[in-house]
């Protein structure tokens, strides 16, 4: 059988993944790490090929290791911090986990997640057809039960959930890194009532709150960068400043806490001051 070759995603927010696999090898590199990835390294290297194999390549990807060094700090934080909110929920009962714009998410194959884990990473087609390759060229194996459910969050993502054997009954963990604050106010709040209709008591759900300055020159870089330089109109997106009031009114009994108060315990610079800036844990009652 011929080897299926990943298909480099050059533009759009699938972009971004690669990005945060870049950071995951950099923390993966240090002494001190917080989390060990492996496979980040294979999806660095396969992306970095398919970059410079182009005419414009070379440059967005020295512009996109660039971006990901600037963001270094916050993003590798929470990337730790989504780990210990999956290793908690996992620790409650939750035998379910689904990642929303999961990206080139490895946590099936290197948290060590129980084998009656059913583990659903969602996201567009574009973005499995670079990353399925490149874990069967690593002959990598998940510790739980893993399906890739390619879907545009945007259309009826809870239909293909559960037709790849999602039980909404079972209490969920429901993991975002991100991807609502990409998506339109609109299809973020829709997709967040969707996910509340599907959470069985018990669920478990975490969004972190950012300040973001969107004139600040790297955000305006990545935006260029996501875009292939086509800045266009900002729309507001995910769940808006009210998301915990938002949460609260759909169910969801909510805790608050600092992102200062979140990073302490990991021994690495706390980056933002903002006492508004840090994650929402949110358990469906």
């Amino acid at each position: 059988m011929a080897e299926t070759k990943p298909e480099v995603p050059m533009a759009g927010v699938a972009m971004t993944a690669i990005g945060v696999a870049v950071v995951r090898v950099l923390e993966s590199g240090r002494a001190d790490r917080l989390y060990d990835d492996p496979l980040a390294r294979d999806f660095v290297e396969a992306a970095r090929r398919g970059f410079r194999a182009t005419a414009e390549g070379g440059e967005r990807w020295t512009r996109l290791e660039a971006l990901a060094a600037t963001f270094f700090e916050g993003r590798t934080v929470s990337v730790r911090l989504v780990d210990d909110q999956v290793a908690d929920a996992v620790a409650r009962g939750c035998r379910q986990i689904v990642v929303l714009g999961a990206g080139l998410d490895t946590r099936a194959y290197r948290m060590g997640l129980p084998a009656d884990i059913r583990f659903f990473e969602l996201d567009l087609p574009e973005l499995f057809a670079f990353k399925e390759p490149i874990l069967a060229g690593a002959q990598a194996v998940p510790t739980c039960d893993r399906s890739a459910v390619a879907v545009d969050l945007r259309a009826d993502w809870a239909a293909a959930l559960r037709a790849n054997g999602f039980r909404p009954e079972l209490p969920t963990c429901w993991v975002d890194e991100g991807v609502l604050a990409y998506l339109p106010r609109a299809d973020a709040l829709r997709l967040g009532a969707t996910l509340s209709e599907l959470s069985a008591p018990g669920s478990r759900f975490g969004l972190i709150q950012f300040a973001v300055d969107e004139n600040r020159t790297e955000y305006r870089e990545l935006r260029q960068l996501v875009r292939a330089g086509q800045e266009g109109e900002r729309r507001p997106g995910g769940l808006g400043p009210d998301a915990e009031r938002w949460l609260q009114d759909r169910g969801w009994h909510t805790t608050f806490r600092r992102w200062a108060e979140l990073v302490a315990p990991l021994a690495r610079p706390a980056a933002e001051h903002n006492p508004g800036v840090g994650l929402i844990v949110a358990v469906r009652g």
